[in-house]
């Protein structure tokens, strides 16, 4: 199949782009990509990934916490004890309200689960599709979750019920709903003109917390497609390697962008006016 498609660029990267799908109305996994947003289509592939990550993210770091040493680390508790330690400082920069014991794990979950499905896109293009279809028969196979609509608006929908949960329970139904129709104009013939503001920009957070993670990680695919796809194997390394370090940044900058605002939503929600 591979050796069919490989020198085709069109078809190369559109098969590339597919999803390994299952039909809950039929439970049929699927040859051919389906285009008719069915909403009883699951993306197998991103699923599988994104709780396979997940797992392997909360078992290393439970591990870790049974054999921690008091004399000095080893390398892989020092990974652990930065990556807490820069949550915590960033949680302490940015929620400057009483102590929660939520919000520190729920950033360290948020960072460390969307920083290794973004590091997924470092793995060779061909090696995960060449695998599963070798194996398994599995002729559409996509690696990245974050790459995948659905699974970054889940995340971001998740972030968006905290910001729901914290307004209610900080101010009460009607403190949030006043919130709504009484700012920034506290009069009442803005009242409209408010809460349309204020929905915009409430509904808006979800959106561009999503759309900037999933634009950031497919683009980044769709480069190291269109290398693979138009140079031979042997000189691919020439732009591959220098797009690679410098995708490192860009998958790093993402989980950070996305745990921070994650942070600074939640605090404002919870900021009484």
């Amino acid at each position: 199949m591979f050796s069919k498609i490989i020198f085709n660029p069109k078809e190369y990267i559109s098969h590339h782009l597919k999803n390994f799908q299952l039909d809950l109305k039929t439970f049929k996994f699927l040859n051919v990509q389906d285009t008719s947003n069915n909403f009883f289509i699951l993306n197998c592939d991103s699923i599988f990934f994104s709780l396979f990550l997940g797992f392997f993210f909360l078992f290393f770091f439970y591990i870790i916490s049974k054999n921690l040493t008091l004399g000095v680390p080893g390398k892989l508790q020092s990974i652990v004890e930065i990556s807490v330690n820069f949550i915590n400082k960033n949680v302490k920069e940015l929620y400057p309200h009483t102590k929660n014991n939520f919000i520190a794990p729920l950033s360290l979950t948020i960072f460390v689960w969307i920083f290794l499905m973004n590091l997924m896109d470092l793995i060779p293009v061909d090696f995960f599709p060449y695998f599963f279809n070798y194996f398994f028969h599995i002729s559409h196979i996509k690696v990245v979750p974050s790459t995948d609509l659905n699974t970054v608006f889940a995340l971001s929908f998740g972030v968006f019920f905290l910001i729901l949960f914290y307004n209610i329970s900080s101010k009460g139904i009607f403190g949030f709903l006043k919130s709504l129709f009484c700012q920034p104009f506290n009069n009442v013939f803005l009242y409209f003109f408010n809460f349309f503001i204020e929905f915009v920009s409430l509904v808006s957070k979800p959106i561009s917390l999503g759309l900037r993670l999933f634009g950031n990680m497919y683009s980044g695919e769709i480069i190291f497609l269109l290398i693979s796809a138009f140079l031979p194997w042997w000189i691919q390394w020439i732009l591959n390697v220098p797009w690679a370090i410098f995708h490192i940044l860009i998958i790093f900058l993402q989980a950070l962008i996305f745990m921070v605002l994650t942070i600074v939503y939640i605090s404002t929600a919870i900021e009484k006016h």
